[in-house]
């Protein structure tokens, strides 16, 4: 078993960032800048905004948080999205989710400059990934097939089962793993809530991905022999015996599974650094994009 250690990788991936980074200040030329809408004060979003504004100043990028209150009205969030779609200072951006009740999602998303839209969600950039043109992927597939490429994990002709059918993870996946070329060519299954016989079919599978963010769903006796194993749940679990009141966990029994997995990702450590990781380079192809175009 070896492990698809996303800390690790995604480190690497910085450290590439900050030299073309530095490069860039040298030919005085302007450097990335990433700004990050944050609606309300929860926990987990706050935790995840504040990592990637860190990541920023790391690696010399230019960042900017915008904190609005709970309170805030959907006008009023979409009056901040077209202030930094005007803003030529700002190559990228992300509205973090979730959003408060009375803010429609979808209209967020649809608000956003899809060339500013480093998150990859915007219907035009999701329409561009399916069809195999230059666009920006969503951060986490974007993450995982980076790890699976580093890893040089084979993906061409094998069995691919997603777990999990969110716009976020499961369904950008699906497409990916299916597309020509690599990491991807192969033939995929996409599982959900409604899918019948699913232990058969992910014991069935050579990768299997799960984004289902139910905690150790994933038992031993499910996947078969030297399967890769993606697990991009991540669950806090209250456990008052920890120092934080919680534990995360992912939706893989990792102790258990990893015995019979050749490649596996851990909880925490795999995927989510990746996610940042991956946002950042989606930031940096935004800047030479708007470059080009100038």
């Amino acid at each position: 078993m070896e492990l698809l250690d996303g800390k690790k990788i995604s480190n690497q991936i910085k450290e590439e960032i900050t030299e073309t980074v530095a490069k860039m200040k040298e030919r005085g030329e302007k450097v990335p800048h990433l700004a990050a809408i944050i609606v309300g004060n929860d926990g987990a979003s706050l935790t995840y905004v504040g990592s990637k504004v860190r990541s920023c100043e790391r690696i010399g990028f230019e960042s900017t948080l915008v904190q609005m209150p709970s309170t805030t009205s959907e006008l009023e969030l979409l009056k901040k999205i077209d202030e930094l779609n005007k803003n030529e200072a700002v190559d990228g951006f992300i509205v973090q989710l979730p959003l408060p009740e009375q803010i429609d999602t979808q209209k967020v998303i649809m608000a956003i400059d899809p060339d500013k839209d480093v998150d990859g969600f915007h219907p035009t950039n999701f329409g561009k990934m399916a069809l195999d043109m230059s666009t920006f992927i969503p951060a986490t597939p974007f993450g995982i097939l980076e790890l699976l490429e580093r890893y040089k994990v084979d993906t061409k002709g094998k069995h691919t089962v997603v777990i999990g059918r969110s716009h976020i993870v499961g369904r950008p996946m699906s497409i990916l793993m299916g597309r020509r070329g690599w990491p991807g060519n192969s033939t995929v299954t996409l599982t959900h809530s409604h899918t019948k016989n699913i232990t058969q079919i992910i014991s069935q599978a050579d990768i299997v991905i799960s984004a289902l963010g139910v905690p150790n769903f994933l038992k031993a006796e499910m996947v078969k022999d030297d399967a890769v194993v993606i697990d991009v749940g991540i669950t806090r679990v209250p456990d008052e015996s920890r120092p934080k009141g919680y534990y995360i966990t992912g939706d893989v029994d990792f102790e258990n599974v990893s015995k019979k997995a050749s490649y596996i990702t851990p909880v925490p450590g795999g995927v989510g650094p990746m996610t940042i990781a991956m946002l950042l380079k989606n930031t940096l192809l935004a800047r030479e994009r708007h470059r080009a175009k100038s």
